[in-house]
C-alpha cells in the first residue's frame, strides 16, 4: 500500500496553485509583449513611427495596428498612448522599450468631403497616398504616373491586361502591392491595377482592399473595421 504523507500533499497543492496562477497570468497577459518605439518624423498632423521595425504613419487621434495611439504633436515631440499610459517621444531620441497589448479589432472613419465623396490619406508600400473610396472598382487602381512615383515596377512585375474606362478600353497592368494602409488598418498583398497614362488622377481605393474589411456606411461617415 502506498503511503502519502501530509508534506507531499501540501507540496502537490502548492504546485497546483502555482500552475493555475501561471495559466491565469498567461491568459491575461498573453498578448502583451515588449516593443521598440521610435519617432522618425512629422508630417503635419501625422507622425512617422518605427514600431518593432515597422514604419507606421499615424494621424493625430488614430492608432497604429499595434494599438499605439497618437494623442498630440508638440513641436518635435509627440504624446502617445500605450496601454492607457501617456508617453512622450522626441525626434532623434533613441528607441524606447515598452509593453503593449494588440487590439483584437481596429476601426477607422472616412468622412465625406464637400463634393460628397469619401476621401482619405493612406499609404501604399509605406508611402503616403491620397485615396478616393470607390466601391465600384474591383481593385485598387492608379495611373502609371502614380505608380512610378511610388516606385512600383509594374511593367516588369505586372501582368498586361485591358480595362474599361470612361474613355474606352485602356492598357493596364495587374500588380500585387506589398501593403495598403488606411489610418491604423494595414493589409498586405493587395491586388491593384496600374492604368497606362495620367488617369485616374486619384488612387481609387477599390474592393481588393475594401472587401477585406467590414464596411458600414453611416451617411457622412464610412466606418472601416478589421475582420477577426
Amino acid at each position: 500500500m502506498k503511503i502519502v504523507s501530509k508534506s507531499m500533499i501540501q507540496t502537490q497543492s502548492r504546485f497546483v496553485i502555482a500552475f493555475v496562477a501561471a495559466l491565469i497570468w498567461s491568459a491575461v497577459h498573453g498578448q502583451a509583449h515588449s516593443a521598440e518605439i521610435r519617432l522618425e518624423g512629422l508630417l503635419g498632423s501625422k507622425a512617422v513611427l518605427m514600431i518593432d521595425g515597422q514604419r507606421r504613419i499615424v494621424a493625430q487621434g488614430s492608432s497604429s495596428p499595434e494599438g499605439v495611439k497618437l494623442l498630440a504633436i508638440e513641436q518635435e515631440t509627440v504624446v502617445l498612448e500605450v496601454n492607457g499610459q501617456r508617453e512622450e517621444y522626441t525626434l532623434g531620441s533613441g528607441a524606447v522599450s515598452t509593453s503593449f497589448s494588440r487590439p483584437s479589432k481596429v476601426t477607422e472613419q472616412i468622412y465625406k468631403d464637400l463634393t460628397g465623396m469619401y476621401r482619405t490619406i493612406g499609404s501604399i508600400n509605406g508611402y503616403p497616398v491620397g485615396f478616393l473610396v470607390d466601391t465600384g472598382a474591383t481593385a485598387v487602381a492608379m495611373s502609371s504616373n502614380e505608380a512610378k512615383r511610388l516606385g512600383i515596377n509594374y511593367q516588369l512585375k505586372g501582368r498586361a491586361i485591358y480595362v474599361n474606362t470612361a474613355s474606352g478600353q485602356a492598357k493596364a497592368f495587374r500588380v500585387l502591392l506589398d501593403s495598403v494602409g488606411v489610418g491604423s488598418i494595414k493589409l498586405n498583398n493587395v491586388d491593384a491595377v496600374v492604368i497606362d497614362g495620367p488617369h485616374p488622377r486619384e488612387v481609387l481605393l477599390g474592393m481588393s482592399f475594401l472587401g477585406r474589411v467590414k464596411l458600414q456606411n453611416q451617411g457622412e461617415i464610412m466606418v472601416l473595421e478589421t475582420r477577426n
